[in-house]
C-alpha cells in the first residue's frame, strides 16, 4: 500500500488506538470502583446515595460525614499512592534495567520507613497512642518527609553506585537492595528496642501500610508530589525507551544516561518518602503493576507509564476495599492484602514470562 509523506499507516493507528483504549478503559474502571468502594463498609451506602452526595446533594448527615471525612479521602489516598508506587517501580525498572526494581525490593521503602520512624520517635514529629485505630499521628509531616527522604537518598546512592560497577548484573543490584532493606529494618528494630510499650505497639502498627491514617491535608501533598513526578517521568519517556535498549545505544542517541538515571532515582525516592512517611510500607504495588502492564501493553513508556499509574490505582483501591470488608467492622492494614495479592501475581508472571510488544 502506497503512503503519502507524513501519512500514518492504518495498522499503526490501530496498534496505538488499542493501547490508548485500554488506558481510558482503566481510568473509567478506577472511577467506577471509587464509587463502589465508597459505598461499601460497616455502614452500607447505596451507590446512588454516594453519587448524589458527591454531587453536593444533602441526603443524610451521617452519610455526609462518612463519605467526605472517612471513605472518600481514604479511597483517593489508595488511588494516589497506588499510582505513585507503580510509576516509581516502572521508572526504576527502566533506569536500572532491572526487572525486579521497585521501592520495596531495592530497600528504599525500608529506608524511608526507618527515616520516618526516626523522625517520629527521636525528633518528636509524631504523637503516640495506644489505640490501634489511631496508633500514630504525624504532627509535623514536612520534617517527617524530609528525614524519610534523606534516608531514601542514602539507599538510592548505594544502588546507583552499584549500578556503576562494571558489568553489575540485575541480580547483584537486587541482592544489594535486600542487604539495604535488612540494614534499615535492623535500624527500625533498634529504635523499637528502646521504645516503651505504647510506642512499640504504635510504631509496629505504623509500619503496616494503612490508608486510613491520611487526612485531606496529607492527601493534597501526596497528590501534588505524585502528579509532578508522573509528569516528569512521562516527559522522559523517550529517554527510558532508549535506556531499555542499553546504555551505549542510549548515549549514541544523545541521552545523558547518568543524569537521567540520577534524577529519575531521586524523583522515585521522593515519591516513596512521601507515601511511606504518611501511610507506612506498602509492598508489591511498585513491583507487580509494571509487569502486569508490560504483558498487556508492552514496553513502550509512552503507554507503560500512564497504564502503570492506572493499574497501581486499581490494585491498591481493590486491596483497600477488600481490607475494609474482609473482617468488618475490623479493618486490616492494606499492606497485608497487597502482599497476599501481589506475591501470587508476580510468581504467575515469572512462570508465564513474556511481554506484549
Amino acid at each position: 500500500m502506497h503512503l503519502e509523506d507524513g501519512e500514518i499507516p492504518e495498522d499503526y493507528k490501530r496498534y496505538i488506538g488499542r493501547k490508548i483504549s485500554l488506558i481510558i478503559g482503566g481510568i473509567f474502571a478506577v472511577v467506577i470502583l471509587l464509587i463502589i468502594s465508597i459505598s461499601l463498609g460497616a455502614v452500607s451506602i447505596p451507590v446512588s446515595g454516594v453519587v448524589q452526595t458527591l454531587l453536593g446533594e444533602h441526603i443524610s448527615t451521617m452519610w455526609d460525614a462518612t463519605i467526605w471525612n472517612i471513605r472518600l479521602p481514604q479511597a483517593l489516598c489508595a488511588i494516589v499512592a497506588g499510582a505513585g508506587l507503580a510509576v516509581a517501580g516502572a521508572a526504576m525498572q527502566s533506569i536500572l534495567r532491572n526487572p525486579l526494581g521497585s521501592p520495596f525490593t531495592l530497600g528504599i521503602s525500608n529506608a524511608a520507613a526507618f527515616g520516618a520512624a526516626f523522625s517520629v520517635m527521636i525528633l518528636g514529629t509524631g504523637s503516640m497512642h495506644s489505640s490501634a485505630g489511631d496508633a500514630i499521628t504525624i504532627s509535623n509531616p514536612y520534617i517527617t518527609t524530609i528525614v524519610a527522604f534523606f534516608f531514601c537518598i542514602l539507599a538510592t546512592v548505594v544502588i546507583l553506585a552499584i549500578s556503576k560497577i562494571r558489568r553489575a548484573s540485575p541480580e547483584v543490584m537486587v541482592l544489594a537492595g535486600v542487604a539495604l532493606g535488612s540494614l534499615f529494618s535492623a535500624g527500625t528494630m533498634f529504635l523499637q528496642y528502646f521504645a516503651d510499650d505504647n510506642q512499640l505497639a504504635a510504631i509496629v502498627f505504623w509500619t503496616f501500610g494503612d490508608l486510613a491514617r491520611a487526612s485531606w491535608d496529607e492527601l493534597w501533598l501526596m497528590a501534588a508530589v505524585v502528579g509532578v513526578a508522573i509528569i516528569y517521568f512521562y516527559y522522559h519517556r523517550w529517554n527510558y525507551n532508549a535506556i531499555d535498549a542499553g546504555d551505549e545505544t542510549a548515549k549514541g542517541l544523545g541521552v545523558n544516561v547518568e543524569r537521567v538515571r540520577l534524577f529519575g532515582m531521586l524523583v522515585a525516592s521522593f515519591i516513596t518518602a512521601i507515601i511511606v512517611s504518611f501511610l507506612g510500607i506498602i509492598g508489591f504495588v511498585g513491583l507487580v503493576c509494571p509487569h502486569i502492564v508490560r504483558r498487556i501493553i508492552g514496553d513502550d513508556h509512552r503507554f507503560l507509564i500512564p497504564a502503570s499509574c492506572v493499574t497501581g490505582a486499581l490494585l491498591l483501591l481493590v486491596s483497600d476495599t477488600v481490607a475494609r470488608l474482609l473482617l468488618a467492622p475490623h479493618v486490616l492494614p492494606v499492606a497485608i492484602l497487597t502482599a497476599f495479592m501481589g506475591a501470587p501475581i508476580f510468581l504467575y508472571l515469572l512462570v508465564r514470562g513474556g511481554y506484549a510488544r
